[in-house]
């Protein structure tokens, strides 16, 4: 908890906002600029004294049930509210989801990404979109089409997946799905989405039911990959997840490491075409 720089940020913010922003009278003998403490006290249902303890840096930790009062009365934007979260001590509140609504800037992006083999998923699995050089790479193993585009699942319940990869491979890439999907579930407090998903792997799979119950977590956010191909061989990426502006959603980008000869693969991928590897599972 930054004590100093929450009490200034509180007291600036509420002497930005207007009375009648918040639905006050400003009145003729109004000398404080912006609301009064009493009148924030009042709006956040607090004590006018706490708040004056906040803005004087002398108060206890607030609780998030506190800020999140604070936030709305004080008419925050969401960088605001967690900006005063951060301050406090706190992890902020998750952002907006988006679901499985691709939005259409993110297509755009997708198909602007012509050198680079990209996705974008849910942090569920869920593959939502890919680009074509994409889909020339991992169309072979990897599908957009429900029920089977969730890549957890295909892992743990398609061997035609499992082929395409090193066996030796193998355990680190089982750890690695499962310590991520409960990175997720965590982070969405277990919703019907996540336990949903978790019943049914739990229930198809033995190994996957085993390896959720040692709790481990790990995000992935990079990692190397090396996925056989049917037109190219085996070929090896780096590849980097970065953050969407929805919580839920993550963009993989793929990239070649040096000297791997990769470049080359992907050039005769961009010749080869997706409509040569695509399999679709009936």
């Amino acid at each position: 908890m930054d004590r100093v720089r929450l009490a200034d940020f509180l007291r600036r913010s509420r002497e930005r906002l207007r009375p009648q922003e918040v639905g006050l009278t400003e009145g003729p003998r109004r000398r404080t600029p912006g609301l009064r403490r009493e009148e924030l006290a009042h709006l956040a249902g607090v004590s006018a004294d706490y708040v004056m303890r906040l803005e004087q840096a002398r108060s206890s930790q607030p609780s998030i049930q506190l800020l999140s009062a604070l936030a709305q009365a004080l008419r925050l934007t969401g960088d605001e509210r967690d900006h005063l979260y951060l301050l406090a001590g706190h992890r902020p509140p998750e952002g907006a989801r988006a679901g499985n609504q691709v939005r259409p800037a993110m297509r755009y992006l997708l198909d602007r990404l012509g050198d680079t083999p990209a996705q974008l998923l849910t942090d569920l699995g869920d593959l939502l979109a890919q680009n074509a050089l994409a889909e020339a790479l991992f169309g072979c193993v990897c599908t957009i089409e429900e029920p089977d585009r969730n890549i957890v699942w295909r892992w743990f319940t398609d061997p035609f997946v499992r082929s395409a990869y090193p066996v030796e491979e193998h355990d680190r890439l089982d750890r690695l799905h499962v310590a991520d999907l409960r990175a997720a579930a965590t982070r969405r407090g277990y919703d019907r989405p996540a336990n949903a998903l978790v019943d049914r792997l739990s229930t198809a799979s033995t190994e996957f039911a085993e390896l959720w119950q040692r709790h481990e977590v790990a995000v992935r956010r990079d990692s190397r990959v090396r996925v056989r191909h049917p037109s190219v061989g085996l070929v090896e990426f780096d590849y980097e997840v970065v953050q969407t502006r929805a919580a839920d959603q993550c963009l993989r980008l793929f990239t070649p490491p040096p000297g791997t000869g990769t470049d080359t693969a992907l050039e005769v991928l961009r010749t080869v075409g997706p409509e040569v590897v695509h399999r679709r599972h009936r």
